[in-house]
This record gives structure tokens, sequence and C-alpha cells, in this order.
């Protein structure tokens, strides 16, 4: 089983079975996205507002996209000046598409990993500047995810980490020092940027 999002609503504005860059060197890009029951990208509308968000911080990061399936945050990312990608998803078929991806967009500083998330956060941490988290919904992995991140040092100082969730589920339970800076509803969709501890 893949890591999928959880929502069958297609992305706004983006042709079905495609992903759309929002801004930044790839601009108005499409791109495949893998065909997978309940895969989609998070919507155009959301990562326009993300990434309003990260402007400050974007340039020049290291990004870890957690759950990436279809790819939309760390390509994103990379098209509005990251460094750097890691890409992890635990579906063959998604990683095929995201490394098709990476290849038509030449993008330097990608990595597509095949593996599990909970499974990457137990390898010896190489801290980032931004982790995008995006779990499929009935999982219910924020704090466990967070906590991980937390534990075994994978935030760099001042880091941001995106939180996607159900809007019906309640607020997950942050590590100590974490702190909310943002926080929306889009449709059935809440998201939010905290920052972690210095």
């Amino acid at each position: 089983m893949g890591q999928r999002k959880s929502r069958g609503r297609s992305d706004t504005g983006s042709p079905s079975g495609r992903l759309r860059i929002v801004a930044g060197k790839w601009r108005s890009r499409l791109l495949p996205v893998a065909d997978e029951p309940g895969l989609r990208p998070t919507s155009e509308r959301i990562r326009e507002t993300l990434f309003n968000w990260l402007a400050p911080t974007i340039e020049g990061s290291r990004c870890l996209d957690l759950y990436a399936g279809s790819g939309a945050l760390g390509l994103e990312a990379l098209s509005r000046g990251a460094s750097e990608v890691v890409f992890v998803d635990n579906s063959a078929g998604v990683a095929t598409v995201l490394e098709q991806s990476v290849a038509e967009l030449a993008a330097v500083g990608a990595q597509v990993q095949k593996t599990d998330a909970l499974s990457y956060l137990q390898r010896d941490a190489e801290p980032f500047d931004i982790v995008f988290l995006d779990p499929p919904f009935a999982a219910d992995s924020l704090e466990d995810l967070c906590r991980l991140l937390d534990e075994r040092d994978w935030l760099a100082a001042g880091a941001r980490v995106y939180l996607e969730q159900d809007h019906d589920r309640p607020l997950p339970r942050l590590p100590d020092g974490w702190t909310v800076l943002k926080q929306k509803t889009a449709g059935k969709v809440r998201y939010m940027l905290v920052t972690a501890k210095d």
C-alpha cells in the first residue's frame, strides 16, 4: 500500500492526473501524478498560501517531504528556491513517477527515497529546515511524526513544519517548545505551519 492522501477531490485548476507548479522557476509546468486510488496533489490554493508563509525561509532551505505522494509540496519548494528536497514514499509506483518528474525538470537537489515515513525517521538524522507532513487522514499519525522529528533531532534550529489534517480532528499535541505560527482551513482540510524549538 502506498502512502496516499485520503481525499478524493482533484487539485483545483489542474487537469486530472496532472500536477501544476504554482510559482517559481517551473511556474505552470504540468507533471504527471501516479495513478493510485486516493492520491492527489495538495491543492493549488493551499500551496499558494503555504508558500507565502514560507517565503522568508524557502530560499536555500533543505526540505523533507514525508508521504510525498504527488510530490506537490517538495516540487513547489524546489521551484521556489529550496536547495534540496528529500521525497519519501513507500509506493513503488509513486516513487517511479516522482523520479520521472525530477528527471524531466532536471531538478538539482532532489532525492527520492522509497521507504515508509516512520522507517525513514529511524535513520541517523540529517537536520532539515522545512518538513512537510501530509499523511493520509485516516492514519492520525501527526503527533507520532512530530515526536520523532523532535526526539531524533531531524530539525535544524528554527525549522518550520507544515501539518495537514482533516478539519474535524482535534489539533495534534505538539512537542514542548513548538509554536503554531499560521493556521487555516480550506474545505475539509486544516493546515498549519509550526516552528520547532531553537
